[in-house]
């Protein structure tokens, strides 16, 4: 995606002998363009990441090798895998995974609005609005994922201590700590991965988008 500076831009149209000049209106229209594609390409980012999280989603639910994994830490823990216990963890695993993907659903169905409204020929302020509406929908939904990280994470780990006391399971203060440790450190590093992944995918659109954002605003304060 080339870069569009408004200032350089300006500076070859003056240039420019006057049959090729370009009129200010024509200059707007092409902000106004290339930000609405931009909204675009977060759109169809959050789809593919859809359809990327179902289809991974799906795979571990036929293979059920995911909560195997999970169920295996708790053997380790010394807990008996009971038919009760695996039925309520597929049951609590079943409704995070359905939550997760219901929540990347709603923001890929805002983002289509988000991109569906924005018209390049409408209002200036209008325009404006919507694509600072529209950063806001990224940054609410980047928010919530991460959010829902660590909700998921407690989930898990609220589960587990219940299983332990059910069991009655009294684990050494070694075992304890290395517990919570694993626990912290891959929500931290987990969390950090996801915002880094945001940062740089939905960043570096967001960041031109910012550019367009900002000269759209000097051309409002120039009409008015």
């Amino acid at each position: 995606m080339p870069e569009f500076d408004l200032d350089s831009f300006k500076k070859t149209w003056q240039e420019q002998p006057v049959q090729q000049k370009y009129g200010s209106g024509e200059i707007l229209q092409m902000l106004n363009r290339k930000s609405r594609n931009y909204v675009k390409y977060i759109f169809w980012i959050s789809v593919a990441e859809f359809l990327c999280f179902t289809l991974i989603g799906l795979f571990y639910i036929i293979q059920g090798k995911e909560p195997n994994s999970f169920l295996n830490i708790l053997e380790k823990l010394g807990v008996r895998q009971t038919r009760e216990m695996e039925t309520a963890f597929d049951i609590i695993y079943l409704i995070l995974k359905i939550m997760s993907l219901s929540v990347t659903a709603y923001f890929v169905y805002r983002f289509y609005r988000n991109y569906k409204e924005i018209r390049i020929e409408e209002n200036l302020k209008k325009f404006i609005l919507k694509i600072i509406q529209f950063k806001k929908t990224v940054n609410a939904f980047i928010l919530i994922n991460i959010v829902l990280l660590v909700i998921f994470t407690s989930i898990f780990t609220v589960f587990v201590i219940y299983i332990l006391n059910t069991q009655n399971i009294e684990l050494t203060n070694a075992t304890l700590a290395g517990f919570i440790a694993g626990i912290v450190i891959s929500t931290v590093f987990t969390v950090v991965m996801v915002w880094l992944y945001y940062r740089v995918v939905y960043g570096i659109i967001i960041r031109k988008l910012d550019r367009n954002l900002t000269q759209l605003k000097e051309i409002d304060a120039q009409e008015v």
